[in-house]
């Protein structure tokens, strides 16, 4: 059972822990037009799935940024998806207003599948942890990273590592 807190005070997820291996459950979210999004539809790509409790903090910022800016190497066959709970217009304001164009960013606020599908749903806050997937072609999960203190970032280089890894 994964263990993560939120300024050191422990947290509640909600939904089962997905594991490397396993495969990758699907979900439905919203885009920043409101359009339905699920894994389905990035089928036979890549996808690294980079999770933020809210894109208006510094650490969801810089790691959406981070992520915006290294998915232009990572060739044609990878998907860089941003999800968290905000409301779809919040992110696509928030995606203008800093250039971000290099992934999709994706809202779990309406019906928090994301959040139980993968158990990154904090129950007390109603936000996802922060944490990074990354999905092969197949709907493997080949990496799992769920940051045990939300207010962390993530391990970039491993998560990238495994994209890359993914590719060959």
């Amino acid at each position: 059972m994964v263990k993560v807190t939120f300024k050191n005070d422990p947290v509640t997820l909600i939904g089962n822990e997905v594991k490397v291996g396993d495969n990758a459950p699907d979900f439905t979210v919203l885009s920043t037009d409101l359009n339905p999004v699920t894994l389905a539809d990035s089928k036979g790509k890549i996808r690294l799935i980079s999770v933020v409790p809210s894109i208006d903090t510094g650490v969801c910022s810089k790691q959406t940024q981070k992520f915006n800016e290294e998915a232009s190497s990572l060739g044609e066959d990878v998907e860089v998806l941003t999800i968290s709970v905000d409301l779809p217009f919040a992110q696509k304001r928030w995606s203008e207003a800093g250039g971000v164009d290099s992934l999709q960013m994706l809202s779990d606020h309406r019906d928090f599948s994301f959040g139980e599908a993968y158990g990154v749903g904090i129950e007390e806050l109603r936000l996802l942890a922060r944490s990074i997937f990354v999905v092969d072609q197949d709907d493997k999960v080949t990496y799992v990273e769920y940051v045990s203190e939300v207010t962390d970032h993530p391990n970039y280089e491993k998560a990238l590592e495994a994209v890359k890894a993914a590719t060959k």
